[in-house]
């Protein structure tokens, strides 16, 4: 009985320390099937405890890091460059609002011309470096932004202060005959025969209180070499069509442009076009001056 005893014990011994082993292999055993059956034993593979170096995970990047641009990156990622809008050799509108803007804050003295010369070109060169800018000399997107913040929409006669106006169509009244036809609402003069026009040039009137007489009038008297006897200022090239209102050159327009007036004369600021259109126009010649 003793053996017998003790043969059950130790068969009850191995099979605990099997239990045990199946246990630290991972195995297990699905549950009984439907005939009552235990099912057949599913593997179940342990990794190792020690990883491939090969298949480790790549460490994640710390977020305070971003990555560097790659110049595979799509164009949206990178800054756009500063768009040119004009360069030297430019001509138009455009370029007199630049020259105008640039001549508010004392860049340009002259013009605006409507052409982009060498000294708007040298003007917005100081511009841009006097603001961090780089002095390319051209009118890119950010050097006309920076200017627009600083000045303020010019008006018409800033636009054309030295001229080069377009000029209106004629008044009726210039159609026929040898006229000079001046146009208050374009500061404009044309010298017409026949209808046709033979020149244009940019003129000044008299201020408010001594407006450019409105109508049609005749040259009676030409001089030269004319000096004001009222005013004591020269009137080279005058042109008498009314009382002591004349046409004749002014060197004070060929300064100032329209930011001066004159006394009640047709000034023109273009010293070779008046001293032409003098040696054209005869006495008795037909003055239009209209709106």
């Amino acid at each position: 009985m003793r053996g017998k005893s003790t043969s059950g014990r130790g068969i009850a011994v191995l099979a605990a320390l099997a239990a045990g082993v199946v246990g630290a292999a991972g195995c297990t055993v699905q549950p009984a099937g439907t005939d009552g059956q235990g099912g057949s034993p599913v593997r179940i593979e342990v990794p190792d405890r020690t990883p491939d170096a090969t298949r480790s995970a790549p460490p994640a990047r710390t977020p305070d890091a971003p990555a560097k641009p790659s110049p595979s990156d799509p164009p949206s990622t990178r800054p756009a460059p500063a768009r040119v809008l004009w360069s030297p050799g430019d001509e138009g509108r455009d370029i007199r609002e630049l020259q105008a803007r640039l001549r508010q804050i004392a860049w340009v003295f002259h013009g605006p011309t409507g052409t982009y010369d060498d000294l708007t070109a040298e003007a917005v060169r100081g511009f841009q470096g006097k603001r961090g800018l780089p002095g390319t000399g051209v009118t890119d997107t950010v050097t006309w932004q920076r200017l627009l913040a600083m000045t303020r929409e010019p008006g018409r006669w800033e636009l054309y202060l030295m001229g080069g106006q377009p000029a209106d169509a004629p008044d009726p009244r210039c159609m026929t005959g040898r006229v000079m036809c001046i146009s208050k609402s374009s500061r404009t003069l044309r010298w017409m025969i026949d209808g046709r026009t033979v020149s244009t040039m940019p003129v000044r009137f008299g201020s408010e209180y001594t407006p450019t007489r409105e109508g049609v009038f005749q040259v009676f008297w030409k001089s030269r070499h004319h000096v004001s006897t009222l005013y004591d200022s020269p009137m080279p090239y005058a042109m008498f069509f009314s009382g002591g209102q004349a046409v004749h050159f002014s060197s004070d327009f060929a300064a100032r442009g329209y930011a001066g007036a004159s006394h009640g004369c047709v000034n023109v600021r273009d010293e070779a076009a008046i001293a032409e259109l003098y040696e054209q126009v005869r006495d008795g010649d037909k003055v239009v001056v209209h709106w």
